[in-house]
C-alpha cells in the first residue's frame, strides 16, 4: 500500500487516540499482559495533549486517504524521546512504523538533537528488532511496576510538591546524574501540580515530574528516590518505571508490595551517560 506522511494535527487526535489504543491493546494481549490504556477515549485524551502542545514533533501516516498510524518526538531537553508510536492493527507488517521511525529521527537530526531515546516493551520483538537495525543501542532493562501507594514517610527526608523556585536546583541535579537537564518537563510537571522534589539536610536531593508512566525521577542516593516513591499518591498509568539492575530499590518495592507488571528495554541514538545517581525513566526515556 501506498504510505504518505504529514504533519499531525488537533483533528487527527480521533483517529490517531484510537490507533494508539488498539494497537496496543492487540499487542499487550497476544502476550498475555494487560494494555498500556484503559480505553480508546484514554488514548484520544493523550494524542489530544501531544497534538497540541507546542514542543511535540507529530507525524501521521495515511494510506488512501485513511489515517494508518503516528508518532512523536518530545522536544523538550536536549535529548529527545520518541513516541508513544503505533500503527493500525489491520495495517501491520508493511513498513509504516520504519518510516514513521525514519521520519522523526530524520527531525532529531535536523534539530540537530544530542541524542535519542526511547522505551520498548521486552516483549515486543519485532520493534527491538525495527530500532536495532535503526540503529538503537540497548541500555539497560527496565521494570514497571504498580500496586497500591505506599504511604510511608522516611525520617529526614522531607518530600513536598515541587515550586518554579525549585528549578534551577532540580536542573543541577539532573545535570549532575545524567549530565544534561529536563527543564522543559519539569517545568510542565510543576505547572501542572504533579511534580515533588524530596530534600535531606536543608537542600534538594531528589526530584520527580510524577511517580507514573509518563514521570521521570532523579535521585542523589537510593534512598532519596525512595523517599519519593513512598510519598507519591498513586501511580500515575500502567506503574513507575524503574531501572531493574538497581537491585536496592526494585527489592524494596517488591517487598513493599509492588509488583511486576512487565520488562521494558531503554534504548538510544547519540549521547549516552552512565547515570551516576538514582533515576527513574518516564516511558519517553
Amino acid at each position: 500500500m501506498t504510505i504518505v506522511l504529514r504533519p499531525g494535527t488537533a483533528a487527527d487526535a480521533a483517529a490517531c487516540g484510537t490507533i494508539c489504543y488498539e494497537a496496543f491493546k492487540a499487542i499487550c494481549t497476544a502476550h498475555n499482559f494487560p494494555p498500556d490504556l484503559p480505553s480508546p477515549e484514554a488514548g484520544i485524551g493523550l494524542l489530544s495533549m501531544l497534538l497540541a502542545h507546542p514542543r511535540f514533533y507529530s507525524v501521521v501516516a495515511e494510506s488512501e486517504g485513511r489515517v494508518v498510524g503516528s508518532n512523536f518526538l518530545d522536544e523538550r531537553s536536549p535529548i529527545v524521546g520518541v513516541g508513544p508510536i503505533t500503527v493500525d492493527p489491520t495495517g501491520q507488517n508493511r513498513g509504516v512504523g520504519g518510516l514513521l521511525m525514519q521520519d522523526v529521527l530524520a527531525r532529531a537530526n535536523r534539530q540537530k538533537a544530542a541524542g535519542v531515546r526511547l522505551l520498548q516493551s521486552g516483549f515486543h520483538n519485532r520493534s527491538l528488532c525495527l530500532y536495532t537495525k535503526l540503529g538503537f543501542r540497548t541500555r539497560e532493562p527496565v521494570s514497571i511496576l504498580q500496586g497500591k501507594p505506599l504511604g510511608l514517610t522516611f525520617p529526614g527526608y522531607k518530600v513536598r510538591p515541587a515550586t518554579a523556585a525549585d528549578l534551577a536546583a532540580c536542573n543541577r541535579l539532573c545535570h549532575q546524574v545524567h549530565g544534561f537537564d529536563r527543564s522543559g518537563e519539569l517545568a510542565d510537571a510543576i505547572e501542572q501540580k504533579t511534580a515533588s522534589v524530596v530534600e535531606r539536610d536543608g537542600r534538594i536531593t531528589g526530584y520527580t515530574t510524577a511517580i507514573a508512566f509518563f514521570g521521570h525521577s532523579v535521585a542523589e542516593t537510593n534512598h532519596d528516590l525512595m523517599a519519593l516513591i513512598a510519598a507519591a499518591p498513586e501511580f500515575g498509568g500502567p506503574g513507575l518505571l524503574l531501572p531493574t539492575r538497581n537491585h536496592e530499590v526494585f527489592s524494596w518495592c517488591l517487598e513493599s508490595g509492588l509488583k511486576l507488571v512487565f520488562q521494558m528495554t531503554l534504548m538510544t541514538v547519540g549521547l549516552y551517560n552512565e547515570p551516576t545517581g538514582a533515576y527513574m525513566p518516564s516511558v519517553l526515556y
